[in-house]
């Protein structure tokens, strides 16, 4: 077995998840992660965890929801009280098919959404880490050689953590302090109130309340009716199993007015379409990882890659919210990220302070 493949489960249980001996863990295994899941669990046992495997497949939930009638049972009991009662959750992806539920109807797969809300916070709720094993589909969807997006991969995932924290930390520091963040460049003119938020120094471990490993940007909430202007996000990627490419949103008093896309416009009006809280933004978050240098198709990674933006439709993270403003939060059924460039001709502005502009940061 590649020996990378144990550095990275010795770095999400260790960095990542902070797992201690007692921790209640459940596993959740894609049908591709298999030899990740080895390593994980023998980490877990070497430290006393008690563990619970799941195994997921996109296959087998194409399966289910194509033979179901659409009134799915609101939290089942028993998966809720699952998560209800875990510690940690991990979850390493890497599926066969990544666009296995491409056939499922929308309706169906958003009410199936809305009737698991319930399972889905109580997981965030736990210490929960996610993380990818480069498997042969992933490295297909990412135009890659398998052997090139394993090195990819694992370049993303095996850096000095404690290092990019740090430097992370003055965009942290900058986003806490500022009251109002502009987005500007071609096709984009963007602004938002992020007064009264926390941002998120989001370095791979939930020391840090982050969740994603690899990981590599710093994120905040923006107030939901703050929101005016255009944002044009040109970096292709998947939505709802569909090829979504060149968005373009414009919002008023918080909310999309308008929007198209040069490809996948269905996928988009689907999305808002799911509940109220799908047309205002949950998320801004700022890509840092410079190990990150290209676009694969994969939001775990994209939307980390130093230079870039993204804006989430739909739920908002309960850890941008201090004590008091929690009923700011925006909530949805979907959390749905779109991510563009911060190229040349572009700026990132907090209370009229230019932080980042053609890609660079004030202290780069």
């Amino acid at each position: 077995m590649d020996p990378r493949v144990d550095d990275h489960a010795e770095t999400l249980v260790d960095w990542s998840a902070r797992i201690e001996a007692g921790d209640d863990v459940v596993l959740r295994v894609a049908e591709g992660a298999h030899d990740l899941a080895v390593a994980v669990a023998e980490k877990l046992g070497a430290r006393g965890a008690n563990l619970v495997s799941v195994y997921g497949s996109d296959e087998i939930s194409r399966a289910y929801l194509q033979g179901h009638d659409g009134e799915f049972d609101e939290d089942p009991e028993h998966e809720l009280a699952l998560y209800e009662r875990a510690d940690s959750v991990l979850s390493l992806g890497g599926g066969r098919n990544t666009t296995a539920l491409a056939d499922v109807p929308s309706d169906r797969r958003q009410s199936a959404a809305r009737a698991h809300e319930g399972i889905r916070e109580a997981r965030l709720a736990t210490d929960w880490v996610s993380t990818v094993h480069p498997t042969r589909s992933l490295a297909q969807q990412a135009g890659m050689a398998y052997e090139e997006y394993q090195d990819f991969v694992y370049d993303a995932v095996l850096r000095d953590w404690e290092a990019l924290a740090e430097e992370m930390a003055q965009l942290k520091d900058l986003l806490d302090s500022g009251t109002e963040v502009r987005i500007v460049g071609d096709g984009t003119d963007l602004s938002m109130s992020i007064a009264n938020r926390i941002a998120v120094n989001s370095a791979a471990s939930v020391a840090y309340d982050s969740h994603n490993l690899p990981s590599g940007e710093v994120f905040t909430a923006p107030v939901a009716d703050s929101v005016e202007g255009s944002v044009t996000f040109d970096v292709p990627m998947t939505v709802s199993d569909r090829r979504v490419r060149d968005v373009e949103l414009t919002f008023e008093d918080g909310e999309v007015v308008d929007f198209t896309a040069a490809q996948g416009e269905a996928a988009i009006a689907e999305t808002l379409e799911t509940d109220a809280g799908a047309r205002q933004l949950g998320e801004l978050g700022i890509g840092m990882n410079r190990g990150i240098d290209q676009p694969t198709d994969r939001i775990l990674f994209d939307e980390k890659m130093g230079g870039t933006v993204h804006l989430a439709l739909g739920r908002a993270y309960a850890s941008n919210f201090p004590e008091g403003y929690e009923d700011e939060r925006n909530e949805s059924a979907v959390h749905v990220d779109l991510i563009r460039w911060m190229d040349e001709g572009s700026r990132l502005e907090v209370d009229g302070e230019v932080v980042q502009e053609d890609g660079l940061f004030a202290w780069e």
